[in-house]
Protein backbone atom coordinates (compact mmCIF):
# COMPACT_ATOMS: atom_id res chain seq x y z
CA UNK A 1 0.00 0.00 0.00
CA UNK A 2 1.59 3.73 -0.63
CA UNK A 3 2.85 5.28 2.05
CA UNK A 4 0.06 7.66 3.98
CA UNK A 5 2.15 10.40 3.42
CA UNK A 6 1.10 10.94 -0.23
CA UNK A 7 -2.04 12.21 1.09
CA UNK A 8 -0.35 15.91 1.81
CA UNK A 9 1.79 15.78 -1.37
CA UNK A 10 -0.36 13.71 -4.08
CA UNK A 11 -3.82 15.68 -5.57
CA UNK A 12 -4.64 14.66 -8.48
CA UNK A 13 -6.13 11.31 -9.79
CA UNK A 14 -9.28 10.52 -12.65
CA UNK A 15 -10.94 7.77 -14.78
CA UNK A 16 -10.03 7.09 -17.98
CA UNK A 17 -13.04 5.52 -20.73
CA UNK A 18 -14.60 5.92 -23.53
CA UNK A 19 -17.70 6.37 -23.37
CA UNK A 20 -16.38 8.07 -19.38
CA UNK A 21 -19.93 10.77 -19.08
CA UNK A 22 -22.00 8.09 -17.40
CA UNK A 23 -19.34 7.01 -14.94
CA UNK A 24 -20.31 7.20 -10.84
CA UNK A 25 -16.24 6.97 -10.38
CA UNK A 26 -15.34 10.66 -9.54
CA UNK A 27 -18.94 10.88 -7.16
CA UNK A 28 -17.46 8.18 -5.15
CA UNK A 29 -13.86 9.12 -5.07
CA UNK A 30 -15.00 12.55 -4.07
CA UNK A 31 -16.88 11.10 -1.23
CA UNK A 32 -13.86 9.23 0.02
CA UNK A 33 -11.96 13.07 -0.23
CA UNK A 34 -14.15 14.91 1.67
CA UNK A 35 -14.83 12.22 4.77
CA UNK A 36 -11.38 11.87 5.13
CA UNK A 37 -10.18 15.38 4.74
CA UNK A 38 -8.18 15.01 1.66
CA UNK A 39 -8.79 18.63 0.32
CA UNK A 40 -5.87 18.96 -1.58
CA UNK A 41 -7.35 16.29 -3.71
CA UNK A 42 -9.25 16.26 -7.12
CA UNK A 43 -10.69 13.23 -9.07
CA UNK A 44 -11.89 14.30 -12.69
CA UNK A 45 -13.06 11.65 -15.89
CA UNK A 46 -11.59 12.05 -18.95
CA UNK A 47 -12.31 10.73 -22.40
CA UNK A 48 -9.81 8.36 -23.50
CA UNK A 49 -9.77 5.91 -26.00
CA UNK A 50 -6.85 3.04 -26.83
CA UNK A 51 -5.55 5.05 -29.14
CA UNK A 52 -5.15 8.49 -26.95
CA UNK A 53 -3.81 6.61 -23.72
CA UNK A 54 0.22 6.36 -24.49
CA UNK A 55 -0.08 10.02 -24.83
CA UNK A 56 -1.91 11.10 -21.75
CA UNK A 57 -0.14 8.41 -19.32
CA UNK A 58 3.14 10.39 -20.62
CA UNK A 59 1.61 13.41 -20.43
CA UNK A 60 0.72 13.08 -16.15
CA UNK A 61 3.28 15.40 -13.87
CA UNK A 62 4.40 14.29 -10.51
CA UNK A 63 1.02 15.63 -8.79
CA UNK A 64 -0.98 11.97 -10.56
CA UNK A 65 -1.34 9.54 -8.20
CA UNK A 66 -3.48 7.52 -9.86
CA UNK A 67 -5.86 6.46 -11.98
CA UNK A 68 -9.42 4.27 -12.41
CA UNK A 69 -9.91 2.91 -16.42
CA UNK A 70 -12.71 1.11 -17.66
CA UNK A 71 -13.66 0.13 -21.33
CA UNK A 72 -11.74 0.00 -23.32
CA UNK A 73 -8.58 0.61 -21.76
CA UNK A 74 -8.44 -2.47 -19.23
CA UNK A 75 -6.40 -4.63 -21.72
CA UNK A 76 -4.96 -1.83 -23.68
CA UNK A 77 -2.70 -0.28 -21.21
CA UNK A 78 -1.18 -3.11 -20.37
CA UNK A 79 2.09 -2.98 -22.15
CA UNK A 80 1.89 1.01 -20.75
CA UNK A 81 3.09 -0.13 -17.50
CA UNK A 82 6.13 -1.07 -15.24
CA UNK A 83 4.37 -3.40 -13.53
CA UNK A 84 1.34 -5.34 -13.09
CA UNK A 85 -0.34 -7.42 -10.22
CA UNK A 86 -0.88 -11.01 -9.99
CA UNK A 87 -3.93 -10.78 -10.08
CA UNK A 88 -4.54 -8.18 -12.77
CA UNK A 89 -1.81 -10.75 -14.95
CA UNK A 90 -4.15 -13.24 -14.59
CA UNK A 91 -7.48 -11.68 -15.89
CA UNK A 92 -5.57 -9.53 -18.34
CA UNK A 93 -7.31 -6.80 -17.33
CA UNK A 94 -6.19 -3.49 -15.22
CA UNK A 95 -8.87 -1.21 -13.61
CA UNK A 96 -6.39 0.57 -11.53
CA UNK A 97 -3.25 2.37 -12.16
CA UNK A 98 -1.17 3.88 -8.89
CA UNK A 99 1.39 6.47 -9.74
CA UNK A 100 4.73 7.03 -8.04
CA UNK A 101 6.83 9.92 -7.53
CA UNK A 102 9.62 8.36 -9.41
CA UNK A 103 6.97 7.53 -12.17
CA UNK A 104 6.76 4.07 -12.24
CA UNK A 105 3.22 2.53 -13.13
CA UNK A 106 2.20 0.07 -11.26
CA UNK A 107 -1.31 -1.48 -12.82
CA UNK A 108 -3.88 -3.22 -10.21
CA UNK A 109 -7.47 -4.95 -10.53
CA UNK A 110 -9.56 -4.15 -7.75
CA UNK A 111 -13.02 -5.22 -9.43
CA UNK A 112 -11.81 -9.49 -8.39
CA UNK A 113 -11.30 -8.39 -4.37
CA UNK A 114 -14.32 -5.95 -4.90
CA UNK A 115 -16.31 -8.74 -6.23
CA UNK A 116 -15.32 -10.95 -3.04
CA UNK A 117 -15.71 -7.98 -0.85
CA UNK A 118 -19.26 -7.47 -1.41
CA UNK A 119 -20.13 -11.00 -1.30
CA UNK A 120 -18.68 -11.24 1.88
CA UNK A 121 -20.34 -8.08 3.23
CA UNK A 122 -24.31 -10.07 2.39
CA UNK A 123 -22.76 -13.12 3.86
CA UNK A 124 -21.55 -15.16 1.51
CA UNK A 125 -18.07 -16.86 2.13
CA UNK A 126 -17.80 -20.10 0.12
CA UNK A 127 -20.31 -21.92 -2.22
CA UNK A 128 -19.94 -24.94 -3.08
CA UNK A 129 -21.31 -24.28 -7.17
CA UNK A 130 -21.91 -21.50 -8.61
CA UNK A 131 -22.82 -20.25 -12.55
CA UNK A 132 -22.11 -17.37 -14.43
CA UNK A 133 -24.34 -15.39 -16.94
CA UNK A 134 -22.45 -14.44 -20.28
CA UNK A 135 -18.72 -14.37 -21.06
CA UNK A 136 -17.49 -11.32 -21.85
CA UNK A 137 -14.65 -9.05 -19.53
CA UNK A 138 -16.57 -8.96 -16.61
CA UNK A 139 -16.91 -12.95 -17.18
CA UNK A 140 -13.78 -13.42 -16.59
CA UNK A 141 -13.22 -11.35 -13.38
CA UNK A 142 -16.30 -12.97 -12.16
CA UNK A 143 -14.53 -16.42 -12.53
CA UNK A 144 -11.45 -14.67 -10.66
CA UNK A 145 -13.72 -13.76 -7.85
CA UNK A 146 -14.97 -17.93 -8.00
CA UNK A 147 -11.80 -19.46 -7.73
CA UNK A 148 -11.41 -17.65 -4.25
CA UNK A 149 -14.82 -18.82 -3.18
CA UNK A 150 -16.12 -21.56 -5.00
CA UNK A 151 -15.04 -25.13 -3.49
CA UNK A 152 -17.31 -26.74 -6.42
CA UNK A 153 -18.22 -26.62 -10.24
CA UNK A 154 -18.99 -23.41 -11.72
CA UNK A 155 -21.22 -23.53 -14.79
CA UNK A 156 -20.85 -20.65 -17.49
CA UNK A 157 -23.69 -19.78 -19.95
CA UNK A 158 -22.54 -18.69 -23.23
CA UNK A 159 -24.45 -17.82 -26.78
CA UNK A 160 -21.48 -19.25 -28.94
CA UNK A 161 -19.03 -22.35 -28.85
CA UNK A 162 -16.14 -19.51 -28.74
CA UNK A 163 -17.50 -18.37 -26.00
CA UNK A 164 -17.27 -21.08 -24.65
CA UNK A 165 -13.88 -22.28 -25.24
CA UNK A 166 -12.70 -19.23 -24.03
CA UNK A 167 -14.84 -19.05 -20.60
CA UNK A 168 -13.02 -22.58 -20.56
CA UNK A 169 -9.52 -21.33 -21.31
CA UNK A 170 -10.27 -18.59 -18.13
CA UNK A 171 -10.77 -21.85 -15.98
CA UNK A 172 -7.88 -23.01 -17.12
CA UNK A 173 -5.37 -20.39 -16.48
CA UNK A 174 -7.24 -19.05 -12.86
CA UNK A 175 -6.95 -23.32 -12.17
CA UNK A 176 -10.64 -23.75 -11.92
CA UNK A 177 -13.11 -26.15 -13.51
CA UNK A 178 -15.43 -24.86 -15.72
CA UNK A 179 -18.16 -26.17 -17.24
CA UNK A 180 -20.15 -24.61 -20.00
CA UNK A 181 -23.69 -24.61 -20.91
CA UNK A 182 -25.68 -23.16 -24.27
CA UNK A 183 -27.56 -20.09 -23.15
CA UNK A 184 -31.17 -21.42 -24.33
CA UNK A 185 -30.57 -23.37 -20.85
CA UNK A 186 -30.00 -20.31 -18.26
CA UNK A 187 -33.02 -20.69 -16.82
CA UNK A 188 -30.71 -24.05 -15.16
CA UNK A 189 -28.25 -22.20 -13.85
CA UNK A 190 -30.99 -19.65 -11.45
CA UNK A 191 -31.15 -22.58 -8.86
CA UNK A 192 -27.55 -22.50 -8.29
CA UNK A 193 -26.16 -21.26 -5.00
CA UNK A 194 -24.61 -18.17 -6.38
CA UNK A 195 -25.36 -16.81 -9.71
CA UNK A 196 -23.65 -13.55 -10.94
CA UNK A 197 -25.01 -12.17 -14.39
CA UNK A 198 -22.30 -10.34 -16.31
CA UNK A 199 -24.83 -9.50 -19.39
CA UNK A 200 -25.53 -6.15 -20.75
CA UNK A 201 -29.17 -4.52 -20.00
CA UNK A 202 -31.88 -6.45 -20.76
CA UNK A 203 -29.90 -9.82 -22.00
CA UNK A 204 -31.60 -11.61 -18.62
CA UNK A 205 -35.03 -9.82 -18.48
CA UNK A 206 -36.20 -13.07 -19.92
CA UNK A 207 -34.84 -15.49 -17.24
CA UNK A 208 -37.03 -13.47 -14.63
CA UNK A 209 -40.16 -15.71 -15.08
CA UNK A 210 -38.09 -17.91 -14.43
CA UNK A 211 -37.07 -17.30 -10.63
CA UNK A 212 -37.23 -20.31 -8.38
CA UNK A 213 -39.95 -20.14 -5.56
CA UNK A 214 -36.51 -20.07 -2.92
CA UNK A 215 -34.06 -18.49 -5.02
CA UNK A 216 -30.30 -18.20 -3.17
CA UNK A 217 -27.73 -15.37 -4.21
CA UNK A 218 -28.00 -13.13 -7.48
CA UNK A 219 -25.13 -10.83 -8.22
CA UNK A 220 -26.19 -8.86 -10.85
CA UNK A 221 -23.38 -6.22 -11.81
CA UNK A 222 -25.31 -3.94 -13.57
CA UNK A 223 -26.14 -0.83 -11.32
CA UNK A 224 -27.97 1.20 -14.11
CA UNK A 225 -30.82 0.90 -14.85
CA UNK A 226 -31.59 -0.82 -11.36
CA UNK A 227 -33.22 -3.21 -10.21
CA UNK A 228 -33.35 -5.45 -13.58
CA UNK A 229 -35.76 -7.44 -14.40
CA UNK A 230 -34.23 -10.39 -12.70
CA UNK A 231 -33.44 -8.84 -9.62
CA UNK A 232 -36.26 -7.56 -8.71
CA UNK A 233 -37.84 -10.88 -9.58
CA UNK A 234 -35.54 -12.54 -7.50
CA UNK A 235 -35.46 -10.08 -4.12
CA UNK A 236 -39.78 -10.63 -4.65
CA UNK A 237 -38.96 -14.16 -4.28
CA UNK A 238 -36.52 -13.74 -0.85
CA UNK A 239 -33.33 -14.84 -2.42
CA UNK A 240 -30.40 -12.26 -1.79
CA UNK A 241 -29.53 -9.53 -4.25
CA UNK A 242 -25.71 -8.23 -4.57
CA UNK A 243 -26.07 -5.29 -7.11
CA UNK A 244 -23.62 -3.85 -9.61
CA UNK A 245 -23.49 -0.67 -7.07
CA UNK A 246 -22.03 -3.33 -4.51
CA UNK A 247 -19.13 -4.02 -6.66
CA UNK A 248 -18.70 -0.47 -7.94
CA UNK A 249 -18.10 0.64 -4.45
CA UNK A 250 -16.21 -2.23 -3.14
CA UNK A 251 -13.65 -1.93 -6.00
CA UNK A 252 -13.49 1.96 -5.59
CA UNK A 253 -12.94 1.83 -2.05
CA UNK A 254 -9.68 -0.23 -2.55
CA UNK A 255 -8.56 2.10 -5.75
CA UNK A 256 -9.00 4.83 -2.82
CA UNK A 257 -7.15 3.07 -0.26
CA UNK A 258 -4.23 2.15 -2.73
CA UNK A 259 -3.75 5.70 -4.34
CA UNK A 260 -4.04 7.50 -0.82
CA UNK A 261 -2.64 4.94 1.98
CA UNK A 262 -5.70 5.60 3.97
CA UNK A 263 -8.52 3.62 5.06
CA UNK A 264 -11.43 4.32 2.94
CA UNK A 265 -14.99 5.56 4.02
CA UNK A 266 -16.98 2.38 2.94
CA UNK A 267 -20.36 4.07 3.98
CA UNK A 268 -19.48 7.79 2.62
CA UNK A 269 -19.41 5.91 -0.65
CA UNK A 270 -21.96 3.85 -0.93
CA UNK A 271 -24.36 7.05 0.01
CA UNK A 272 -22.45 9.16 -2.45
CA UNK A 273 -23.46 6.27 -5.35
CA UNK A 274 -26.90 6.10 -4.14
CA UNK A 275 -27.77 9.58 -3.90
CA UNK A 276 -26.70 10.17 -7.44
CA UNK A 277 -27.92 7.20 -8.96
CA UNK A 278 -31.00 8.35 -7.40
CA UNK A 279 -30.72 11.98 -9.48
CA UNK A 280 -30.46 10.48 -12.49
Amino acid sequence: MPDARRATDRTRAAVLGSPIAHSLSPVLHRAAYAELGLDAWSYDRFEVDEAALPDFLAGLGPQWAGLSLTMPLKRAVIPLLDEVSDTAAAVEAVNTVVLTEDGRRTGDNTDVPGMVAALRERGVETVDSAAVLGAGATASSALAALARICTGEITAYVRSAARAAEMRQWGERLGIGVRTADWADAARALRAPLVIATTPAGTTDALAAEVPERPATLFDVLYEPWPTALAARWSAHGGAVVSGLDLLVHQAVLQVERMTGRSAPLVAMRRAGEGALAAR
